[in-house]
């Protein structure tokens, strides 16, 4: 475990370089964005060609689309269990939604005028899913419900299906308890591609959500602004910080299940005041990986994506929380000191707070949803939210009254910007 001491003086730069690390290299972002341009040339022709390239999926353009009867037949096929879990996990993530959603207002402005703002849902959005090799249902749970609440008229769910061209059960059925019918069993790069642009069996939507891994993430970045994008939510994230009361085997498994996703991109980072701790973990998590299915994968994770950083005080670990701006953000330190990080940390896509709140509650079950900002786009963005799905609109009313006492400040600002025409435009309701 590579280990920093916050004390050195070259800490800062280090840790500037390993943040740097999770940026996209040049090499990726050509590769991307050429996908693009071909998705955007050639349409249904270039996504069954990299669909076949990169799942090994032989698909015609018909066969894009998911049978819409296709969904509620899979739910039949899940078992009872897994169904009653699903829908569990989609109740809390309506009901803590539900506390989001904004609501229309109006009030008079100093010049008695009635100004307010009203919502509207965005018209046609699309949702990435990661499917494949690890197809994630709780990404179901954590965007479709949102853009049901918000009354989004279209909703088009995007996520690659195997070889045989198959989606998962669990996440078909995933899809049929949020109420959705339009699925396409396309991912990668060419699915946002058809989002973006369209093709003549994809039409394009109005905003893409959803997390992926370096490509997808890379090429939402690209293609912002051709539509909207809720975020850069790209490879999981986690920041543990752990004094010496923190018990070592909670926080070995909890860097491990960050690392299992193992794209090799996922950044893992521990932050003690306990250089005890630290070397306690290194070994736990050397005895749990010979316990988790996937541990090849979460070790190649961990030896490139996991930094471990010794600081003195929880005051120094608060800052370089908000300097990473993590995805997820682990307090396993006291109660009183929690609360005191809690207030501190203002970049974390989430916190979870104490010994008995891992970040799989959050992934899965507890309600926020999942979608987080990664590569440090914390700084500057939030985990996705109901209002994400609505465009806020202002609405402005004045009568000749209200006219007439804005007139004379009209006539300041028109006359700082030399824009006469636009005094002019009040004066004449005056006159």
């Amino acid at each position: 475990m590579r280990i920093l001491q916050h004390a050195s003086k070259t800490f800062s730069d280090e840790l500037a370089a390993f943040c740097r690390s999770a940026a996209a290299p040049r090499e990726l972002a050509e590769a991307v964005g050429a996908i693009l341009a071909d998705v955007r040339a050639r349409g249904d022709e270039a996504v069954s060609y990299y669909a076949a390239k990169f799942d090994g999926a032989k698909l015609r353009a018909r066969e894009f689309r998911v049978n819409p009867a296709d969904l509620p037949a899979a739910a039949k096929r899940v078992p009872a269990a897994d169904l009653k879990a699903l829908e569990a996990a989609r109740d809390s993530v309506i009901a803590f939604n539900r506390r989001g959603l904004p609501k229309a207002w109006t009030a008079r402005n100093p010049h008695g005028a009635a100004v307010g703002e009203k919502f509207d849902p965005i018209r046609r959005v699309g949702l990435y899913v990661p499917g494949g090799e690890v197809p994630l249902v709780s990404t179901v749970l954590m965007t479709a419900p949102l853009a049901r609440l918000a009354g989004c008229p279209e909703i088009a769910v995007f996520t690659p299906s195997n070889p045989e061209g198959k989606v998962a059960d669990g996440l078909l059925a995933a899809l049929h308890l949020c109420g959705i019918t339009e699925v396409y069993r396309v991912g990668g790069v060419q699915a946002i591609g058809a989002m973006a642009y369209g093709t003549p069996v994809i039409p394009a939507v109005d905003k893409i959500f959803g997390p992926g891994n370096a490509y997808v993430c890379e090429a939402k970045r690209q293609v912002f602004g051709t539509v909207g994008v809720d975020s850069l939510p790209g490879p999981s994230e986690v920041m543990v910080i752990a004094d010496e009361s923190a018990d070592v085997a909670f926080v070995a498994a909890d860097l491990l299940a960050q690392a299992e996703h193992g794209s090799g991109r996922e950044k893992i980072y521990l932050v003690s005041t306990s250089g005890a701790l630290l070397t306690s973990v290194a070994s736990e998590i050397r005895t749990q990986l010979q316990l988790i299915t996937r541990g090849d994968k979460a070790m190649r994770v961990l030896e490139q994506g996991l930094l471990a950083m010794q600081v003195e005080t929880l005051a120094q670990a608060a800052e370089i929380a908000n300097y990473v701006a993590p995805e997820h953000l682990e307090l396993l330190v006291p109660e009183t000191a929690a609360r005191k990080l809690v207030a501190a940390v203002t970049t974390a896509g989430a916190i979870m707070v104490g010994p008995y709140s891992p970040t799989a509650l959050g992934d899965f079950v507890a309600g926020p949803s999942h979608v987080l900002p990664t590569g440090r786009t914390g700084r500057f963005l939030s985990g996705l939210r109901v209002s994400d799905f609505l465009r806020r609109t202002s609405v402005i009313r004045y009568d000749k009254a209200g006219v007439r006492k804005a007139d004379p400040l009209v006539a300041a600002f028109a006359g700082l910007e030399r824009l006469d025409a636009h005094g002019r435009s009040v004066r004449i309701r005056v006159r």
